[in-house]
């Protein structure tokens, strides 16, 4: 019986994406490096350490430990404007009703997540009550594709990984997720997202007795 889901946040259940390339760039900027749309792509499940790193190293610049603390800082005082001004209209499309279908056939759900600011964007847009853990970078020391972040979750839920259903919509989670032993969900296009046992290009088309079935097919 499938017991419990664990989402991703950005992509999967809301775009903050575009909040961080905004960022992101601003930052790039300052630097002088050029920073696309593609390379937002690539920061996909990262850290914001991992982020800045990979930033840093397209414009060969060294940087102390102290300066990188100070830009992240700074990318991330920018981003939480951005987020500030979020509600409830930016869940993407059928996240909120998944939810509710799954919390009312009693399946556990938690958030697994690198965001630190990931409660508060749940809180701005009317999700946060539904989850019953909420594991982020607050909480985790290895970014994906290392699987802490959700086998974390799966010990706050007492549950097995194979017992649960992780989306997400980046390589890094997809693998994260498959190496922690659980059933892995991509949200996007299945020729990027080729390692996950199932993909849907969004939420729109699932519920409940949906997840039901796939988990049953493979178990």
């Amino acid at each position: 019986m499938l017991k419990a889901c664990i989402f991703d946040l950005d992509g999967v259940l809301v775009d903050t994406a575009k909040y961080h390339f905004i960022a992101w760039q601003r930052l790039a900027n300052q630097l002088n490096i050029e920073f696309t749309e593609s390379d937002n792509e690539q920061l996909k499940g990262l850290s914001r350490d991992a982020s800045i790193t990979y930033i840093l190293n397209k414009g060969n610049i060294l940087l102390s430990e102290q300066d990188k603390q100070n830009y992240m800082a700074q990318k991330n005082e920018w981003y939480l404007a951005l987020v500030n001004t979020m509600d409830a209209s930016e869940s993407l499309p059928n996240a909120r009703e998944l939810l509710i279908t799954l919390k009312q056939h009693n399946v556990l759900i938690a958030l697994g997540s690198a965001s630190k600011n990931a409660r508060l964007i749940l809180e701005k847009t009317g999700l946060l009550s539904y989850f019953d853990s909420i594991v982020d970078g607050t909480r985790t020391s290895k970014s994906k594709p290392d699987p802490e972040v959700f086998l974390t979750a799966a010990k706050d839920l007492n549950i097995k990984p194979n017992e649960a259903i992780v989306f997400e919509d980046a390589i890094s989670g997809i693998q994260a997720a498959n190496d922690g032993g659980f059933l892995s969900l991509g949200i996007g296009s299945p020729q990027i997202l080729t390692q996950a046992v199932w993909v849907y290009q969004d939420l729109t088309s699932l519920n409940f007795q949906a997840l039901a079935s796939l988990y049953n097919s493979k178990n």
